[in-house]
């Protein structure tokens, strides 16, 4: 690791609250270089070719990030049910959630890429959200494993969830627009809402690459999505839009 990319994760982990006093990083010389060498490996996209990239520790940093995600919410909203704590949780470690936070950390002009992935702006958000997941593994390590390393991420995410879990709550639909349309359909007896999708592109991670139109009881709408089910969820959020702006009866 040349000097210069050592200063640069050194002032990355300074941005993400892990400075020299946080004690993350070992005071022993071999120990901050192991601990910074599995920093690079998370930051390293398989498409460069190296030996030691992200795949590892993205594996690692899934199960870490839904543990500590569950953690979280157990302790920050334990009125919450079951079922609504497993909804919000998919939204707290959803791929769409990373890549945002991976652009708040400012995390992409520390990205090691291929020629094939940095020319690749439709997949910038898949790979984003995949180094994020494995940076997420990578400070786990450093920060002890099993031995603390949960806590570290615990305090490090904390404050980004709390966020997004508050604009979550304050949403009635929680992002899940489809069961909001279905209930109300079926509340009205109108049945179930069919859904039509294409793909319109062959690019993965194209954030259009599916558009799909909805319609249901005399409403129709219409979304675009990296995935069929994000596709879907945009239409039956335009669908619940229009519905919105209906007059009510007897106006």
């Amino acid at each position: 690791m040349t000097p210069q990319r050592r200063q640069q994760l050194l002032a990355f982990l300074e941005s993400l609250g892990f400075g020299a006093s946080s004690g993350l990083l070992p005071a022993e010389p071999a120990a901050a270089r192991a601990a910074l060498a599995t920093l690079e490996e998370a930051l390293t996209h398989s498409s460069t070719g190296q030996p030691r990239h992200h795949d590892r520790l993205e594996f690692l940093g899934d199960a870490v990030l839904r543990l500590a995600a569950a953690e979280f919410l157990r302790a920050a909203h334990p009125s919450l049910s079951v079922g609504d704590t497993s909804a919000l949780r998919a939204q707290l470690v959803s791929d769409r959630w990373l890549s945002d936070l991976a652009r708040a950390i400012a995390l992409e002009p520390v990205l090691l890429l291929g020629p094939m992935a940095a020319g690749d702006r439709a997949g910038r958000a898949t790979v984003l959200a995949e180094c994020c997941e494995a940076l997420v593994g990578a400070i786990y390590t450093v920060g002890g494993g099993p031995l603390g390393g949960l806590a570290v991420v615990q305090r490090w995410l904390a404050p980004h969830w709390q966020a997004s879990a508050a604009e979550l709550l304050a949403d009635p639909a929680r992002h899940n627009w489809k069961s909001v349309l279905q209930e109300w359909s079926q509340g009205q007896g109108k049945g179930l809402p069919a859904y039509r999708c294409q793909e319109r592109s062959r690019v993965h991670g194209d954030p259009e690459r599916f558009e799909c139109r909805v319609e249901v009881a005399g409403l129709s709408g219409e979304g675009r999505g990296r995935s069929r089910r994000e596709a879907e969820q945009q239409a039956a959020r335009a669908a619940l839009a229009s519905l919105a702006l209906r007059p009510a009866p007897g106006c």
